[in-house]
C-alpha cells in the first residue's frame, strides 16, 4: 500500500505564462524555483511542500496537450492549497487587495479532514481552493 503525504506537484497548461506568475507569486506567495529554456517551456513554482508546474502552450512540452484552457475547457476542476493559520478577514482581505473576486467561506472535507475553504479562479479560470486553519478575526 501506498502512503499519500501531500501534493507533489499539479502542471497547468496555459497561455499566459507571465500573468500565471504574477497570480501565484504576487497573489498566492509562491516562489520559482526552476525555469527550463523557452523552447521547453516550464515554469516550476514552489508552494510550500508541493509544486506547481506552469508549461506554456506554445512550447514543444505544452503543445503535447493541445490548445490552451479557455473558459469552458479547463485543464482540471481545482486544487487546493493548505495555508498556514490565519483568520478569514486576512484571506478575505488580501485576495481583494489583489483584485481577486472571492466567493464565501465554507466547510468542506479534505485531506486534513473537514475545515472551512473558499473557492478563487486563477488568470487561466482554473478554480483554486485555498484552505487553512481559520482563526478567530478578533485574536
Amino acid at each position: 500500500m501506498l502512503n499519500i503525504k501531500g501534493i507533489d506537484h499539479l502542471v497547468l497548461r496555459t497561455g499566459q505564462v507571465e500573468q500565471m506568475c504574477l497570480f501565484y507569486c504576487g497573489v498566492l506567495g509562491c516562489t520559482i524555483e526552476r525555469e527550463t529554456p523557452p523552447d521547453i517551456g516550464l515554469i516550476q513554482l514552489r508552494a510550500g511542500n508541493a509544486l506547481i508546474d506552469l508549461v506554456s502552450v506554445d512550447s514543444k512540452l505544452g503543445a503535447m496537450g493541445g490548445g490552451p484552457p479557455t473558459n469552458s475547457e479547463n485543464n482540471l476542476d481545482h486544487f487546493c492549497l493548505q495555508l498556514m493559520q490565519t483568520s478569514e478577514q486576512q484571506i478575505r482581505s488580501h485576495l481583494k487587495a489583489h483584485g481577486i473576486k472571492v466567493s464565501e467561506f465554507a466547510e468542506r472535507y479534505g485531506a486534513q479532514g473537514y475545515g472551512l475553504s473558499v473557492y478563487i479562479q486563477d488568470p487561466d479560470g482554473n478554480t483554486v481552493e485555498l484552505r487553512s486553519e481559520i482563526i478567530s478575526d478578533s485574536s
